[in-house]
């Protein structure tokens, strides 16, 4: 097995300062608190497969890789904003957000719609990155963003393979169920998590608000993708639902799918006024 590259392998020399995007940086500062809380994700997981030491050892191992992602994208922060301090951020976050970690069953309802959610979460942060090292110049970030996008499709893929492994192995999910779970799961990328990451990340400016710091990240978040980028991630996603993710269905999906992207943009931008 290949070696994993460190926060050594990465050139912080060529930061360049004058090609730092300033709305980019502030949705960078919230992935960078919800990458390294990943800690929290491995203990749950754990609980969730506590007789499966197979799928505890992968899960511990990206959690490492997770908490990496955290540790990078935090330096780089820092190195764009000075007065911004990762250790502080991560504490105010997590004294504001944790993951239920006393569970013992998984909030999906089973462990096949665990995985499925897993499949769907390292789809999203592999074209979120993608799209992130698609739309900087600053040389370093693009660099971060493509190591961390090529991370997380091989997350995406060893989190796939278990979740063919319970398929084969337990009463499996049908296409419906998975495709159910699937779109649940992309919804709730405007629930706490990355809202308070958003508000933490970012000064802790008023009072937390939800609502409104969901939009603001949304929209930082959304202006980054290309039509590619949501047509690989959904494929992904249809691909762990037993889908073809690159058949007509998934095709229409992509196309509804970026639609609504662009409706979504144009609403936060009415909304907030940007």
């Amino acid at each position: 097995m290949a070696r994993h590259w460190t926060l050594d392998d990465i050139p912080w020399h060529r930061f360049d300062p004058a090609k730092v995007d300033a709305d980019l940086l502030r949705a960078v500062k919230a992935a960078a608190l919800v990458e390294h809380n990943a800690e929290d994700y491995v203990t749950y997981l754990c609980n969730v497969f506590a007789d499966d030491p197979a799928f505890q050892a992968a899960a511990r191992q990206w959690g490492v890789e997770e908490q990496q992602h955290g540790l990078a994208l935090a330096k780089w922060c820092e190195l764009a904003d000075p007065a911004f301090s990762h250790d502080q951020a991560m504490a105010d976050f997590q004294a504001h957000y944790r993951l239920p970690l006393e569970a013992t069953q998984s909030v999906r309802g089973s462990r096949n719609g665990e995985l499925v959610a897993r499949c769907v979460v390292e789809c999203g942060t592999s074209s979120f990155y993608s799209a992130i090292r698609d739309a900087t110049d600053e040389p370093v970030l693009k660099l971060v963003a493509a190591k961390i996008a090529g991370d997380e499709f091989r997350h995406f893929k060893l989190f796939l393979d278990h979740l063919q492994r319970y398929q084969a192995s337990t009463t499996p999910l049908s296409r419906l169920a998975r495709l159910r779970i699937a779109l649940g799961r992309i919804n709730e990328t405007s629930d706490d998590e990355l809202a308070m990451a958003y508000w933490c990340g970012n000064g802790r400016k008023g009072s937390y608000d939800r609502g409104r710091e969901s939009a603001a990240y949304a929209l930082r978040a959304s202006r980054l993708y290309r039509y590619g980028h949501i047509q690989r991630g959904l494929g992904m996603a249809l691909k762990a639902c037993d889908f073809d993710p690159q058949g007509w269905f998934s095709q229409l999906f992509a196309r509804l799918g970026w639609q609504l992207l662009q409706w979504r943009t144009r609403r936060l931008e009415a909304q907030l006024g940007s």
